[in-house]
C-alpha cells in the first residue's frame, strides 16, 4: 500500500480524478480525519472536506509506477 496527499479542489477535478481511477482494478481509499471513502466514490469524496489537501492510500502492488504517473496533477 502507498499514502499520497492529494488535491481535489473542484468539482472537475474530483470528476477527472475519479475517471482515472476507475481505469485499474485496485483499491483506492479517501482518508480524511476519521473518515474513510472509497476513492471511485463521487458522492463520497463529495463529503469530504475538499477545502485542504486528502490522503489516497493506494492498494497496489504490481503497477504502482503507471498509477502514480496518473495521479501525478492531482497529487499536493
Amino acid at each position: 500500500m502507498k499514502t499520497v496527499q492529494i488535491s481535489l479542489n473542484s468539482i472537475d477535478k474530483v470528476k477527472s480524478f475519479v475517471n482515472e481511477i476507475t481505469k485499474f482494478n485496485n483499491d483506492f481509499d479517501l482518508v480524511s480525519g476519521r473518515y474513510v471513502i472509497d476513492a471511485k466514490s463521487i458522492m463520497g469524496i463529495f463529503s469530504l472536506d475538499l477545502s485542504k489537501p486528502i490522503k489516497l492510500n493506494i492498494h497496489a502492488e504490481d503497477n504502482i509506477d503507471e498509477i502514480m504517473e496518473v495521479l501525478k496533477s492531482y497529487i499536493c
